[in-house]
């Protein structure tokens, strides 16, 4: 369980998370489907560490990229150069290791002229395009992807694409949360439908779909037509 307690003059509780078991196996490619609120980037941030359950236990085996609100950990008044290693070794990486790969991370992110700019001058898309272009410049163990593309020119989408298809093959194990229901269903294996913290199914991606289409998505539109209808 994953609670969230806020203090004031009463006391709200609520828990993000609740009832989970859950085991992913090497190989596989898990996509979480649900509505916003269901736990789904909760979940992966447990996973990555960054918050910590109340309950229970959570085991990792192997080492993790976390593709997860990607250029949250930039400091605006360094360079982009700076926060490629600033974030390289907030990911875990050798210092070291960064030489064989920056002129790579900064010309996928086609960032040559501007890399040595303080990035409070960068658009959002040219942070978004730096932040994906470190967190992808090596082949990952266990791979944890939530929504990276919700910024960024279509053609870098594109290309972020084939790239993001690539480490997915080449990961050991893959988490991958996404409102895009064609690619849940395209790239991954397994599919597990979350909803109000808790998992409500788990199997095929293509059964798992139809059955959040229409056990949630159209009983919510449902609903909201009644309300508005009333």
């Amino acid at each position: 369980m994953l609670g969230v307690r806020l203090q004031s003059n009463t006391e709200l509780r609520f828990n993000a998370l609740d009832g989970i078991d859950l085991n992913v196996q090497g190989g596989e490619v898990v996509g979480l489907i649900g509505l916003n609120g269901a736990g789904k980037s909760t979940l992966l941030k447990a996973i990555s560490g960054v918050y910590s359950p109340q309950e229970g236990s959570l085991e990792v085996v192997g080492s993790i990229t976390p593709l997860i609100e990607l250029g949250t950990a930039f400091d605006i008044q360094l360079t982009g150069r700076e926060n490629i290693l600033i974030n390289w070794v907030m990911l875990g990486r050798a210092r070291k290791d960064l030489k064989i790969v920056e002129n790579e991370i900064v010309q996928f992110a086609e960032l040559e002229e501007f890399v040595d700019v303080p990035v409070k001058y960068y658009s959002s898309g040219m942070v978004s395009r730096l932040a994906f272009s470190i967190a992808t410049s090596i082949r990952p163990d266990i791979l944890l992807i939530d929504e990276v593309f919700s910024t960024g020119d279509e053609r870098f989408v594109d290309k972020a694409l084939e790239r993001m298809t690539e480490l997915i093959n080449s990961a050991n194990l893959v988490l991958f949360v996404s409102h895009n229901l064609r690619m849940v269903n395209r790239v991954c294996n397994r599919v597990i439908v979350m909803h109000r913290g808790r998992i409500l199914a788990d199997g095929a991606p293509d059964e798992m779909v139809k059955l959040y289409l229409r056990e949630i998505v159209h009983k919510q539109d449902a609903e909201l037509l009644s309300t508005a209808g009333g």
